[in-house]
């Protein structure tokens, strides 16, 4: 596939990075010509300098044999003038637009066809947001993903000294849930992947995933690990773009406090939020942090623009007794220094946020796409079309398809439609968690963990139906 990257940030970059490794023909533009020259050092793709926004530009960078526009530079005025010209002048199919501002995304009929041409429109402080905001709702996990418009869920937990389940083979799980149904899609021990069947046996720090219906969730958990007490009190550091939305997103369910380093913006959070707390200060100054009782936090967001600012106040409020501590890290090398260390969760911005792009990217029906384990490893919901003949999944038994090394299917969200007796056709969901013997019908979502990311195209391709299908 031939896709133009407009804008070599954070999310560009990690974009080009994931992409060029499943043999894309990637092109990125951007202004600084260093930070293209960078990039060109470490991936094999094609830079063009220059503005965006204009045509002669685009032209450059291959814009009228592309199949796909990225536009994710930091203003969303050059991602909407760019995503009008690719629609206008260069006739290209997708175009994807990364849109900041409230304002535009409170009017969707912007990107219409006839308006600015967006296709599809990303918001990753948006994404960002909801994935923190979960990680409080269940603070015990690691990480908490949504499928099939929120039916399915799967949760990364690590096992602890004591628990439930350590210890034991995970065939046991279904004594210990008579009632929930839940599948164990992946064990992580020391970094490495291991597929679980009915006799591993979960040990003391592994990191495990598993997927249910989003309704079984919290029964789940409370077997898999001892239940946390309910988080009631949050503290964020720093008021910028993620930390405001985190803060006007939960502070009705929680007492937040949120520090901010400039006054005026402190001043415009004030006024914006309703019941936050909002303070002057330095994320980093311990007697502030002391003032304001940190050790009496259940979770502290350290959500600054700064990654040391960042990594140095989740120590200090670790240390000074917040229950749990979430630090967003941009620099891929430092999440991987602090993970599991000091610092509870380590949030990189571009792996969180990667998904939503390249569910647009992969081949086939790909609903969803997120990356897990800091990318290593990935999720994703796809769609079976076809029949027995035309479809390598479809009216087989799981037990009986041909997936690669590493990858398991999880679970299926299956659609009914019903008609009543008033003649209304409703369609009702029903949630399958996955097991050898289960049958995948046409339209199933079908949920795939993949504990290796390359052998993504090996699983997409079994989803693609045989050339002749109708």
């Amino acid at each position: 596939m031939r896709i133009v990257i407009l804008g070599a940030g954070q999310v560009g970059s990690s974009v080009a990075e994931n992409l060029v490794s499943e043999a894309n023909d990637i092109t990125v533009v951007d202004t600084d010509a260093g930070r293209l020259r960078k990039l060109q050092d470490r991936l094999d793709l094609r830079t063009v300098v220059g503005n965006a926004g204009h045509p002669e530009i685009l032209e450059r960078a291959g814009a009228r044999d592309a199949d796909m526009l990225l536009a994710v530079t930091q203003s969303d005025e050059t991602n909407l003038v760019a995503c009008k010209l690719a629609a206008t002048m260069f006739n290209i199919p997708t175009k994807i637009a990364r849109i900041r501002a409230t304002d535009y995304l409170s009017h969707p009929e912007m990107f219409t066809p006839e308006n600015f041409a967006v296709d599809t429109v990303i918001c990753p402080e948006q994404v960002l947001t909801d994935y923190i905001a979960k990680l409080i709702e269940f603070p015990e996990s690691l990480q908490v993903l949504e499928f099939a418009e929120g039916r399915v869920s799967l949760v990364a937990v690590r096992a602890f000294h004591g628990g439930p389940l350590v210890g034991k083979e995970l065939q046991t799980i279904r004594k210990h849930l008579p009632n929930l149904d839940t599948r164990v899609a992946a064990i992580f021990r020391q970094d490495s992947p291991i597929i679980p069947d009915a006799t591993t046996v979960i040990e003391v720090g592994d990191e495990v995933f598993f997927i249910a219906a989003t309704e079984d969730i919290r029964g789940v958990m409370r077997e898999l690990r001892r239940m946390d007490k309910p988080v009631k009190r949050v503290m964020i550091g720093g008021g910028g773009n993620i930390g405001r939305r985190l803060a006007s997103a939960i502070e009705s369910r929680y007492d937040v406090k949120i520090i901010e380093y400039s006054k005026p913006a402190a001043e415009r959070l004030a006024a914006d939020l309703g019941k936050s707390l909002v303070l002057v200060g330095d994320v980093t100054d311990e007697e502030l942090l002391q003032t304001e009782n940190i050790g009496e936090m259940d979770i502290y967001c350290a959500l600054t623009n700064d990654d040391e600012n960042n990594i140095m106040s989740s120590l200090l409020a670790k240390r000074m007794g917040a229950r749990r501590v979430v630090a967003l890290i941009n620099r891929g090398s430092y999440v991987n220094l602090v993970q599991a260390g000091q610092i509870d969760i380590a949030i990189s911005p571009a792996q969180a946020t990667i998904g939503t792009l390249l569910a647009h990217v992969r081949q086939g029906d790909c609903v969803a796409v997120h990356s897990l384990r800091r990318g290593a490893a990935e999720a994703l919901e796809l769609v079976a079309h076809g029949d027995a003949r035309s479809s390598k999944v479809v009216g087989r038994r799981i037990e009986e398809i041909d997936l690669p090394k590493g990858a398991t299917i999880g679970a299926i969200v299956r659609t009914h439609e019903r008609e009543g007796s008033d003649g209304k056709v409703t369609r009702e969901h029903q949630v399958l968690i996955a097991h050898h013997d289960t049958v995948i019908e046409p339209d199933d979502h079908v949920i795939v963990f993949v504990v290796n990311k390359r052998t993504v195209p090996q699983v997409e391709r079994l989803f693609q139906v045989s050339v002749g299908f109708l």
